[in-house]
């Protein structure tokens, strides 16, 4: 358990347990940085994930990745509130939206629409949006580590891991 007295993560380091996750996790980093998607957009749509799944962690790692990026702090803090702040290009939105679809229950039907596909076909090509989906799924590949090994937002992970 995660105490001020005891500020470490629930789990020993993962990639100490499996080594190979620090392959993969390069390789996820490597695809999602093929250039095709700007890094900002990657880490609003990464930061909507952390807020979505309630994660602490996600939510303080991404919006570090977008202040390094260069993000302003108004859009930063309208992601939440995406849909109807001013900060966001159409593009970003869009980006937005699709993992917002991918991450919440629609009782109606399919998470992702004909619709919602055509539109971001229409902001990005087919190598952007296939990147675009690495960078759903990279970020959901974490996020039972996150919110099941708790590691401690803004905490180095050398610092944070029990053993």
């Amino acid at each position: 358990m995660t105490t001020t007295e005891n500020r470490q993560s629930r789990l020993p380091n993962p990639a100490v347990l499996v080594p190979e996750l620090k392959d993969i996790g390069g390789a996820l980093y490597r695809a999602t940085g093929n250039g095709t998607i700007p890094r900002t957009t990657i880490s609003l749509v990464q930061l909507r994930a952390g807020q979505i799944a309630g994660s602490t962690y996600l939510t303080v790692l991404h919006t570090g990745n977008l202040r390094e990026a260069g993000a302003s702090e108004e859009s930063i803090s309208a992601v939440v509130s995406w849909r109807d702040a001013p900060h966001f290009t159409d593009a970003e939105r869009v980006a937005l939206e699709l993992v917002e679809s991918v991450l919440t229950p629609n009782p109606a039907g399919e998470r992702v629409s004909d619709e919602l596909y055509a539109r971001a076909s229409r902001h990005y090509d087919d190598k952007a949006l296939a990147t675009l989906v690495m960078a759903i799924g990279q970020v959901c590949f974490f996020l039972p580590l996150a919110l099941i090994g708790k590691p401690l937002p803004g905490v180095s992970p050398a610092e944070q891991w029990t053993k």
